[in-house]
């Protein structure tokens, strides 16, 4: 004997807008778009309006392209000064110890401008072309002059943490033995003799 179970329930019939696009004729005429109605708050002429002012600036001048592409060359290139007071605060803030954090720290002074100084055309590459090309080069100054003045800072830093052979007790191995040109003794020392002097 079969096991009975609950009876099974018909799906429901499909809705009428499937039937209608699964029965749609390929020649049936589209509507004219005369006979749809505008959506609301659409103004027709708003929209041409709208429409011709993006051609005229697709068209625009293109030294208001330039003047916009030198404009954001320069907040490129005058970036780093923002993070310089951050640096310093930093640098005098981990003390002058020889610790692995401060080191981390300088390294990074010195290895992040190296980086930017190296690959300062391929950074301006996209705001460059021949109208603009004579006229990045105080962009690009301003940019690497920053960068040496972050490595600057870090130079700052090392000579504080005493690793820069600034005194005259760094050098002491290429220092020569003074030789004197004379020397002295008393006459009489009395019961008090210098060994090697009669």
């Amino acid at each position: 004997m079969a096991p009975s179970g609950p009876p099974r329930i018909p799906p429901p019939p499909a809705p009428r807008w499937v039937i209608d696009l699964k029965t749609l004729p390929n020649n049936k005429p589209r509507p004219a778009s005369s006979s749809i109605p505008d959506p609301p708050g659409y103004s027709p002429a708003a929209f041409k309006k709208n429409s011709n002012k993006q051609a005229a600036a697709a068209a625009s001048d293109p030294g208001e392209t330039d003047d916009l592409f030198l404009k954001k060359a320069w907040e490129l290139a005058l970036a780093p000064a923002k993070s310089i007071p951050m640096n310093a605060i930093m640098m005098y803030m981990s003390g002058n110890t020889l610790q692995i954090f401060s080191i981390m720290m300088t390294a990074m002074l010195f290895m992040n401008p190296l980086k930017a100084l190296a690959s300062i055309g391929s950074t301006f590459q996209h705001f460059d072309n021949e109208r603009t090309h004579s006229r990045l080069w105080p962009v690009k100054l301003a940019y690497a002059a920053l960068q040496v003045a972050t490595i600057a800072l870090g130079i700052w830093k090392v000579n504080g943490m005493g690793l820069l052979p600034t005194t005259s007790s760094d050098w002491l191995a290429w220092e020569r033995e003074r030789t004197p040109l004379e020397y002295s003794a008393p006459a009489f020392l009395g019961p008090f003799q210098v060994p090697g002097f009669q």
